[in-house]
């Protein structure tokens, strides 16, 4: 896979949201500390089964990452290390996300969707990106704005899961993906 300028530019920033501790690497202790912060900014204790699914689901993507990324086998895995692996195509296609990242937005949304009807405003939307991934308020009102295509203040799952894919495999800079974690310029 080629690795545009745009997306060069858009793995940093993915980068940087999933290094919650900013050491410059990528370690299963920041996706701890980030299943923290977002289970917190919804009130839940480390013991609710909301909170211990979205851990589970999140450590599954850890560890789903880490198998992909981390060559050396040291625990942990450093900007270039994750920029190789998408170099070598390590994605494959769009519809590849589904088997990692549904489970994952499954429980990401049992946790931000007080209501259960599985979508989300524009509060929750910005409590959750600014918890999990340091997203600005108005970086993430923008965000849920472009995801919330028929205008109703709610997006779904479905929504989130197209942007996620859009985010890695469209040029778009205008299009929702490439402004889920906040402009990427």
């Amino acid at each position: 896979m080629k690795i545009t300028p745009f997306l060069d530019r858009r793995l940093s920033r993915r980068f940087a949201t999933y290094d919650s501790d900013q050491d410059g690497y990528v370690e299963r202790a920041d996706f701890d500390l980030a299943s923290h912060r977002l289970t917190s900014a919804f009130g839940l204790r480390d013991d609710d089964l909301q909170a211990k699914r979205f851990h589970e689901q999140l450590l599954s993507v850890w560890d789903h990452l880490a198998a992909m990324t981390d060559v050396n086998d040291d625990g942990r895995i450093s900007l270039s290390e994750y920029k190789t692996a998408f170099a070598n195509g390590v994605l494959g296609r769009p519809e590849a996300f589904d088997d990692i990242y549904v489970p994952y937005l499954d429980a990401l949304m049992a946790v931000a969707d007080h209501d259960g009807d599985g979508q989300i405003g524009v509060e929750e939307h910005v409590r959750w990106s600014q918890a999990l991934m340091n997203v600005s308020p108005s970086d993430a009102r923008a965000a849920h704005a472009r995801l919330d295509h028929d205008g109703d203040g709610l997006i779904g799952i479905e929504d989130l899961l197209a942007a996620l894919r859009a985010y890695y495999f469209s040029e778009d800079p205008e299009g929702p993906g490439a402004w889920l974690l906040g402009p990427v310029g």
